[in-house]
């Protein structure tokens, strides 16, 4: 397969400038309009449907809490093999006995023909503990993922690598306040789910510009910026077929596990998975690369290369005759040259092969 010829590094502004609206959307969204977190964060109630029967979907439990005046519903069918025994389904916090409260019990009981209806107050699942358990859990993965990477690769591909996973986080956060997708427990899984994928594929992206830094310097690849162009364009169709396989089952979890089976556990997983690994999929490429050029500009070795590699592209239009026919006297010389690892090149340099009287006693023989 042809590689392609992908300016990465050339147009990096132009992603820059793409990535930073996308980032101030997302900013923005998270300002004005906030996360729509679920009972799980903020609590709720909680209403346990006995022996309901056995068509019933989770679909209409929802719909039929939700026409009763009750939101951000979860509704979970409960099975044992193939035959359903109840439901649960989860509403926000409403005033036990209150008028809301007692529609809401009366519609999901004769929704599901319930034998019996349970309620009961959850509290926030997800308190302020598990939130700082977490924190602090993500902050230990990105100092060890910065030194690893500092280590195996090089301090500024950390640098890159780590904007690269929070540039992706921001904009699925920025997506999910902007859509008003529910946030859940599942949702924060997911999340920490991307930041492992989007590494891979900017590690992959990294590891390639490693290995192709012996030719830096040579002729198409003089400088970094033209080393890590060169390095990707080598990589990409690794990268987006890995990605591709990647998206298509979680594509067919949310469409078919969660939209046609109504398994709406799986909904919150399957769509922040989604959404990440679509932003990573243009982060690896377009943001981890192209910052990684940059800063390696800022050396003072890539300075120079970056200058000598300007002069020797600019063209010497006042060469003097004498060197140009020296210039040619050579060329034509390498031509006549016996090419290495030929027969010509193995043969004993003796006086008579240097006067080319060789080959005719040779032959004469």
């Amino acid at each position: 397969m042809r590689t392609p010829t992908i300016d990465f590094v050339g147009q990096s502004r132009r992603w820059m400038m793409i990535s930073g609206g996308l980032l101030l959307v997302s900013v923005l969204a998270l300002g004005i309009r906030g996360l729509d977190l679920s009972i799980d964060f903020v609590g709720g109630n909680a209403y346990q449907l006995v022996d309901v029967r056995e068509d019933v979907e989770s679909d209409e439990l929802r719909q039929a809490a939700e026409d009763a005046g009750a939101t951000d519903v979860v509704a979970q069918l409960q099975t044992e093999g193939e035959e359903t025994t109840g439901a649960q389904v989860r509403t926000e916090s409403l005033e036990p006995a209150s008028e809301t409260e007692q529609a809401v019990r009366a519609a999901l009981e004769e929704t599901s023909q319930a034998s019996e209806v349970g309620f009961e107050f959850v509290g926030p699942v997800w308190g302020e503990r598990i939130t700082r358990q977490a924190l602090e859990a993500l902050l230990v993965f990105l100092v060890v993922v910065a030194i690893y990477i500092s280590f195996r690769l090089e301090f500024r591909m950390a640098i890159g690598a780590l904007i690269a996973l929070v540039h992706d986080v921001l904009i699925t956060i920025g997506i999910y306040a902007l859509v008003g997708f529910n946030v859940s427990p599942a949702t924060v899984i997911a999340l920490l789910t991307i930041l492992g994928y989007s590494l891979y594929d900017t590690v992959v992206v990294f590891d390639r510009v490693k290995e192709n830094s012996i030719n830096l310097g040579d002729p198409g690849l003089r400088t970094y910026g033209e080393l890590v162009n060169a390095s990707m364009n080598q990589v990409v169709y690794r990268s987006l077929n890995t990605s591709i396989t990647s998206l298509l089952p979680v594509g067919a979890l949310l469409l078919l596990g969660a939209q046609l089976l109504g398994a709406t556990t799986l909904q919150d997983l399957a769509l922040a998975l989604f959404v990440g690994m679509a932003v990573g999929i243009y982060s690896s490429l377009f943001v981890a690369g192209p910052v990684f050029a940059w800063l390696k500009t800022r050396d003072d070795d890539e300075q120079k290369r970056m200058a000598k590699a300007a002069r020797a592209a600019e063209p010497d239009d006042a060469a003097e005759p004498e060197e140009t026919a020296a210039s040619a006297d050579a060329d034509e010389r390498a031509v006549e040259a016996p090419a290495a690892g030929s027969p010509e090149a193995r043969r004993p340099i003796t006086t008579e092969y240097v006067r080319g009287q060789g080959k005719r006693k040779k032959r004469r023989r």
